[in-house]
């Protein structure tokens, strides 16, 4: 019964039940009260939502993002960042910026790179007299690039659950990441000329030699995944595989990661992705419930018995205000396998690009990071800089806004945003 369904999941989040079990909890009695269902049903459709290849590089790429802040590579980036932009106006924020948007086409984990990069630059940038509220926001706004610059958890996801290329999906990321950092850095060095800090000492081609040598080697990730997808060389499952094992390497060429430290990361991996896993599971039936009761049919014909399927942008705009919304209280996982049937619906009915749609799915619910109360990236970087999240939030603003900014060029531009791939992958545009 769908009442059973919506009011037990309401019932158990006002308990503070986590999601994941809420809709799995939910999804069940709502099978178990209709009655004429086998509840082996539930099985089935959790084996079916984790029986997917694609999602198979989600594991790898949160055991890259591990290993990295683990093993000395996330350092190296750091020093190469600085060297090439720390001598501009604001510098060590340009710095976290730009090691972000490198982390980003390496991982794909926003947490990871958040934990990672701010547990050294935060301090370094408050030290250096940049306001805490500041330092807070441009790390955990940074940090989102990780899931819009390939490689993409998000996009992973959603290429998954919407039968659409990863590689795809991957390269629509490219243009919105970019643009997205450099906006961020613009602002940076207004806040920075403002109140006249950063850019304290001059640039330096022998000091930035010196650090590109220590992490060319590194630098080579983002270009491996990339290539080898476009150019048809692996899956993005494999390119995730392939990852693991060239980080493993550079651990042990760069001399810093024992055994029993690269045995913690995998474990402290393994624990994330069963969370993710086991969202990915309940997701799965509760959007097989949904999908059992015809709700994506009755979206779908509500919205064009409303006329609200005679408009492409109206249709983007009731996209983001469900995900902007969505994504404050809910992991993007979940979010993005619940509702994905629907917005697939929606989207061949109105005949739009779904790539389209997938990068703005994916844009928006990044925003979901950095916005309270589930805002996990702004959590974080709140505690590192030692800020309450109502003061850390505040200092987002200018950050919501860029964000904001970019969605809506993916709205109203989507040429732009689908240039790469379609130049890259016709076949699949």
């Amino acid at each position: 019964m769908l009442w059973v369904l919506f009011l037990s999941f309401i019932l158990l989040c006002l308990i503070r039940v986590p999601i994941a079990f809420a809709m799995f909890i939910s999804s069940t009695l709502a099978i178990v009260f209709e009655g004429h269902v086998p509840l082996t049903i539930v099985v089935q459709r959790i084996w079916v939502g984790l029986n997917n290849f694609p999602l198979l590089a989600v594991p790898f790429f949160m055991v890259v993002g591990q290993l990295m802040n683990e093993t000395g590579i996330s350092r190296r980036l750091i020093d190469f960042s600085d060297a090439l932009v720390g001598h501009l106006k604001g510098g060590m924020a340009h710095v976290n910026v730009v090691v972000s948007m490198i982390f980003a086409g390496i991982s794909g984990v926003s947490s990871a790179d958040t934990s990672g990069v701010g547990s050294v630059l935060i301090p370094a940038q408050v030290k250096a007299g940049y306001p805490r509220g500041f330092t807070a926001g441009i790390t955990a706004a940074s940090s989102t690039l990780g899931n819009i610059i390939p490689p993409s958890l998000m996009m992973i996801i959603y290429a998954a659950t919407a039968g659409l290329s990863v590689g795809g999906m991957f390269l629509s990321g490219i243009i919105p990441g970019v643009l997205i950092g450099t906006l961020q850095m613009g602002y940076s060095f207004f806040v920075a000329y403002r109140l006249g800090i950063g850019g304290d000492h001059k640039f330096s081609f022998k000091r930035l030699w010196k650090h590109s040598k220590l992490a060319i080697l590194a630098l080579f990730i983002p270009i491996i995944v990339i290539g080898g997808i476009i150019f048809g060389i692996f899956t993005a499952t494999e390119a995730s595989s392939i990852t693991v094992l060239y980080a493993l390497v550079l651990a042990l060429l760069y001399r810093e990661a024992s055994l029993k430290k690269i045995y913690e990361t995998f474990k402290t991996s393994l624990g994330l992705f069963s969370l993710s896993l086991f969202c990915v599971a309940a997701a799965s039936l509760w959007g097989w419930v949904l999908a059992f009761y015809n709700i994506p049919e009755m979206v779908v014909e509500f919205m064009g018995n409303a006329g609200m399927l005679d408009s492409t942008y109206l249709i983007f705009l009731t996209v983001v205000i469900i995900f902007l919304v969505i994504g404050t209280f809910m992991d993007a996982i979940p979010a993005i396998i619940i509702l994905q049937p629907i917005i697939g619906q929606i989207t061949a009915t109105a005949g739009i690009n779904p790539y389209h749609m997938g990068i703005v799915v994916v844009l928006t619910l990044a925003i979901g990071l950095i916005t309270p109360p589930y805002g996990l990236c702004l959590l974080i970087s709140a505690d590192l800089a030692e800020l309450s999240i109502a003061k850390a939030t505040r200092a987002m603003v200018p950050f919501y806004l860029i964000s904001l900014f970019v969605l809506a060029v993916a709205v109203f531009l989507p040429d732009l945003m689908l240039w790469i791939p379609r130049v890259a992958m016709p076949t699949y545009m």
